[in-house]
């Protein structure tokens, strides 16, 4: 392993994960600088060979880490797992419980044979009534409110993306790095870490669930909310155009309706208060959507960025891909898949010490790194520095 000058650089994973939380965990402590090592079935990893809205799991999920087969079914093999974890910092899984038991590495067996090692579980829930249950992230979203706040209690719609395993993931990370930490401070013993899809959605939903124990109201949707600015709304464009603009402090006010021409909203004294307007929105946002239909998406944004007021046009996903910002030195890192060809991939959503991380991260073909992996493990070499990691 070279040297990266990476804050995780020696800090060995080895993963045994699949679908979105537990890779996303793997990816991120790979692009801080830890040797990750996946391994895989004979078969390979089920997400390498997904489509449509799966194709980019794999390759996505598992950038910059080695991938070792083995059969666990097979005891010379489960013999090199032990091998391997006994080299390793922190194992990764997101299993049933009780599913790696059938392969000698349920917990107890883990906590007996490797007590340094810290165990990270993504999980579908926490220990508790639901803890049996698998899930997904459009099931959690389900569970938890969140399809119903962003969409509408006739018709709940998830989130656009899988948010929940992603920041499953992180919180994964998050976890490892405390335990990390802590071993760093004298403690010789591994950590027991367990993540749970359904409760990280929950803690996307809290604020929600606090304004109704603190007001008594029950929260509205998104689509169904109360307003607390005059102006924060998506407006038709000149041509095709769409633009979502936030009038957010009393300057924006001033300044907005200046720029365009609305002194009759200034001169009004029923308007004086950001109150008043957010009272008034149904006779204020008419008059605003006939100005700004007069301009088209390109002039709006030059004005509302000279006046520092909030705004986006309405964006695709693919739009992204020629976006300015994005299309910075640094905003978008080009990686490999397992069959060569280069990928462009959003940047780790960090600067360290002002550069950007991960560009380059290749995804291994299955089984690319066995071979090695097996003769360092045969020649000591490893074990002697994880050795050396946890004195």
């Amino acid at each position: 392993m070279t040297e990266t000058g990476l804050p995780l650089e020696g800090v060995r994973v080895v993963e045994m994960t699949h679908m979105v939380m537990g890779p996303t965990c793997g990816m991120i402590l790979a692009q801080l600088g830890a040797e990750v090592i996946k391994v895989e079935p004979p078969a390979g990893d089920k997400t390498r060979s997904l489509g449509g809205m799966g194709t980019a799991f794999f390759p996505l999920f598992n950038r910059g880490k080695r991938s070792v087969v083995l059969d666990l079914a097979i005891p010379a093999d489960r013999d090199t797992m032990h091998r391997l974890l006994e080299t390793a910092d922190v194992f990764l899984e997101n299993f049933r419980d009780g599913q790696l038991d059938k392969q000698g590495l349920g917990a107890e067996e883990l906590r007996h044979r490797h007590p340094h090692l810290i165990v990270a579980g993504h999980k579908g829930f926490l220990s508790g009534p639901y803890e049996h249950r698998p899930a997904l992230d459009e099931v959690v979203q389900m569970m938890s409110g969140l399809a119903a706040m962003t969409g509408t209690k006739e018709k709940p719609q998830r989130v656009g993306s899988s948010a929940n395993d992603i920041m499953g993931g992180m919180f994964g990370v998050i976890a490892i790095l405390a335990a990390l930490y802590q071993k760093r401070g004298g403690k010789r013993d591994g950590a027991d870490i367990r993540i749970g899809l359904f409760e990280n959605c929950l803690f996307l939903v809290a604020q929600h669930m606090v304004e109704y124990e603190m007001t008594g109201n029950k929260p509205r949707s998104m689509p169904e909310r109360e307003h607390a600015w005059p102006i924060y709304d998506i407006f038709d464009a000149a041509g095709d155009g769409r633009i979502f603009i936030g009038v957010v402090t009393e300057g924006h006010w001033q300044s907005f309706c200046r720029e365009f021409g609305l002194t009759e909203f200034l001169d009004d004294p029923s308007l004086r208060t950001t109150t008043d307007r957010i009272l008034a929105r149904p006779r204020i946002l008419p008059r605003v959507a006939e100005i700004i239909r007069a301009w088209n998406v390109a002039e709006l944004s030059q004005k509302l960025d000279a006046l520092n007021i909030c705004f986006s046009p309405i964006n695709r996903p693919e739009d992204l891909l020629t976006d300015p910002h994005v299309l910075r030195p640094g905003g978008l890192v080009t990686n490999i898949t397992a069959d060569g060809k280069p990928f462009h991939v959003p940047a780790l959503p960090v600067e360290w010490n002002g550069d950007h991380l991960g560009e380059g991260l290749k995804v291994a073909p299955l089984g690319a790194d066995t071979s090695a992996v097996r003769a360092e493990i045969d020649n000591n070499d490893v074990t002697s520095k994880a050795a050396g990691r946890r004195a």
